[in-house]
C-alpha cells in the first residue's frame, strides 16, 4: 500500500499546494487523485504567477483575453477560475462522498485587499458566485481587517479558507469569526453548514529562528506552536458556546 493511502486511511487529508494548467491538461492531477489519495488543493497568487510565467499553456488564453480588453487582475482571476473550476470538478466526487468535509480547492482574494474589509467581502462573494462550485474555498487572510470579512463571508454562505495564521491567538480569532458567522446564520434561519478551514503556517517559524537556535531545536518550534494551537482549538470545541452551534452543523471549522 502506498504511504499516501496509509495516511488517507488514518484520516489525514492530503492537499496539493499547487495548481497549473499543465497539471490539468496532462491528466497528472487526476492521477494524483486516483493513485496518490490527494483529496484537495490550494493556490495563491504566487503559485499562479509561477505557473503562468513558467509555462506556455496559458499563452493562447492570455492573447484571447487581452483581445477582449481584459488586463491585470481581471485577466488573472479569469485564468485562475478556469483552472480551479476544472480542479474542483475533479475533487467533486470526494466532496460529495464526505458530505462537504473534503474535496475542496482554494482561491485567494487579491493580496491588495488584505487591509480592506469591505472590498474583501465583496471579492469573496463575487469569486464564489462566478465559480459556481460548492467545493471552492475563498482564502481570506486572518488579518485584523480580514476577521470581520471571514464572519461576513460565512454568513453569506461562502466557504472560507483562513490563511496566514501564525499562532494560537491568530487561529482562535479566526475560529471566533467563523462561529459568529454560523451563529448569525442560525439566528436568520439559514443552513448553518458552511465549509471552513484554518491554515496555520508551520515551517515559517523554523525558518525564522534557524540561525538563532542550536541544531537540536531545528524544525521543532513550528510543531510546538501547532500543538499549542491544537490544544486551544480542542478546548474551544468543548466549550458550551461551541457545543450549541456545531450541534446543528455538519462539522466545525
Amino acid at each position: 500500500m502506498k504511504a499516501t493511502r496509509k495516511l488517507h486511511d488514518l484520516g489525514q487529508s492530503l492537499w496539493l499546494d499547487n495548481i497549473t494548467r499543465d497539471l490539468l491538461n496532462s491528466g497528472t492531477l487526476k492521477r494524483y487523485v486516483d493513485e496518490l489519495s490527494v483529496t484537495g488543493l490550494t493556490s495563491n497568487p504566487t503559485i499562479f504567477d509561477n505557473a503562468i510565467r513558467k509555462s506556455s499553456a496559458y499563452d493562447s488564453a492570455i492573447r484571447e483575453k487581452l483581445g477582449q480588453g481584459r488586463a491585470g487582475e481581471a485577466l488573472f482571476f479569469e485564468l485562475a477560475l478556469e483552472d480551479l473550476t476544472r480542479a474542483a470538478d475533479l475533487f467533486r466526487p470526494i466532496h460529495d462522498r464526505t458530505a462537504g468535509v473534503d474535496g475542496f480547492v482554494s482561491l485567494e482574494v487579491s493580496p491588495l485587499l488584505a487591509y480592506d474589509t469591505a472590498s474583501t467581502i465583496a471579492a469573496a462573494k463575487q469569486l464564489f458566485a462566478r465559480a459556481k462550485r460548492p467545493n471552492l474555498f475563498i482564502k481570506i487572510p486572518g488579518t485584523r481587517e480580514g476577521l470581520p470579512a471571514i464572519e461576513e463571508a460565512i454568513f453569506a454562505g461562502v466557504p472560507v479558507n483562513v490563511t496566514l495564521l501564525f499562532s494560537r491567538e491568530h487561529t482562535l480569532a479566526a475560529a471566533e469569526a467563523y462561529l459568529r458567522g454560523v451563529e448569525r446564520r442560525i439566528e436568520a434561519g439559514l443552513d448553518p453548514v458552511v465549509g471552513s478551514v484554518a491554515s496555520l503556517f508551520v515551517s515559517r517559524w523554523d525558518a525564522a529562528v534557524a540561525s538563532q537556535v542550536p541544531a537540536a531545536l531545528h524544525n521543532r518550534l513550528g510543531i510546538e506552536i501547532s500543538k499549542r494551537t491544537y490544544r486551544a482549538y480542542q478546548a474551544m470545541l468543548a466549550s458550551p458556546r461551541w457545543q450549541r452551534a456545531p450541534a446543528r452543523c455538519a462539522q466545525p471549522s
